[in-house]
């Protein structure tokens, strides 16, 4: 297995997506649905979108763990990278997030299932930091290069820095905090609409961070071991090409490939030499996903990828397709410490 690309993902099937108008503010890239389209069709067309992603990648030989969810007080909750990301070695990482309502997307039938499915040691909560308005939104704060141990993280009122420091402590990574601001000088809302690192590829709209040595040194920490730095355009990011991840799959065979997941529009944006730089070590699986592009995010957003190593299983089982939902009114408490699910 990758200690980039992970070979399985968690998804969230969310029956009640809309554009959240918590995040509105600060989130450049959302949009509104069409005007005089329903919540129920805006909220089909997401869930048909969902289950394109979940069977493309499926389909390249990931694993993938899909949870239904059909709270409407959850519009977000289709984007789980942002309060959950798993590590080598059996940690999981729980965090604090900037909008009240989406406090409650973090969910212990997902936490149940790892330590069922694979080996979690320890769960590491920072969600506690929110009544102090402290945020760090997982790995849409943070691109992290598990490589090279760097963790990257635009600073915005979503990356709060002092929980960056922490975080690295706590994990092991290199902290590689910067500005990053749209051309009309807007901060942006998260660092994984701007920068994808892969194993041997990365992509990093370098012309948003404005202190040019700042810029030199993220380039320069990106390619120290050889890997491919595809440098994008704002235009390009504003079609979500930089919110793309690499996974590691199988083929038909049993033989490992690697894929770059992002959207067709992202795709659509990139230029020639940018897809052949990156189908020189992954193979590009696009999915058509405008409805849940409304909500500022795109396929990196909605991907949590586990980096956990799997445990032995005894007999056919499929938990991650029918896993049994947790009374969140009374959530077990995972290895013991609490997990706030609720604002």
């Amino acid at each position: 297995m990758s200690a980039q690309a992970p070979s399985a993902v968690v998804l969230i099937r969310a029956k009640r997506f809309t554009p959240n108008p918590a995040t509105a503010a600060d989130n450049a890239f959302q949009a509104n649905a069409p005007q005089g389209q329903s919540h129920h069709a805006t909220a089909a067309k997401a869930v048909a979108e969902m289950d394109a992603v979940a069977e493309a990648l499926r389909e390249a030989g990931v694993r993938v763990h899909v949870f239904e969810d059909e709270d409407h007080t959850r519009p977000d909750s289709v984007f789980p990278n942002n309060w959950l990301s798993t590590h080598a070695g059996g940690t999981v990482a729980i965090y604090p997030m900037y909008a009240s309502n989406r406090r409650h997307e973090r969910r212990a039938d997902v936490l149940e299932m790892l330590k069922s499915e694979y080996r979690v040691q320890t769960i590491v909560d920072y969600s506690g930091l929110e009544p102090d308005g402290i945020f760090l939104e997982g790995t849409g704060a943070m691109v992290l290069d598990h490589v090279s141990r760097v963790a990257y993280a635009a600073r915005s009122h979503r990356a709060d820095t002092h929980v960056l420091e922490r975080f690295c402590t706590d994990f092991g990574y290199e902290p590689m905090a910067f500005d990053a601001v749209d051309s009309g000088g807007v901060p942006v809302y998260h660092t994984n609409v701007i920068a994808c690192v892969g194993t041997e590829v990365a992509m990093i709209a370098l012309e948003m961070i404005p202190d040019e040595a700042r810029r030199k040194q993220v380039r320069e920490r990106l390619s120290v071991n050889g890997r491919t730095v595809i440098e994008l355009t704002e235009e390009q990011v504003r079609e979500f090409a930089g919110n793309a991840v690499e996974l590691c799959g199988r083929t038909p065979q049993g033989k490992r490939r690697y894929i770059m997941a992002m959207s067709a529009r992202a795709r659509q944006s990139l230029r020639p030499d940018q897809i052949a730089a990156i189908e020189e070590s992954c193979e590009i699986v696009a999915v058509n996903i405008p409805t849940i592009e409304l909500a500022g995010g795109s396929v990196r957003c909605m991907i949590a990828g586990v980096h956990l190593d799997r445990r032995p299983v005894d007999g056919p089982r499929e938990l991650s397709d029918a896993v049994e939902a947790i009374n969140e009114d009374h959530p077990v408490t995972p290895d013991g410490r609490f997990v706030a699910l609720a604002d």
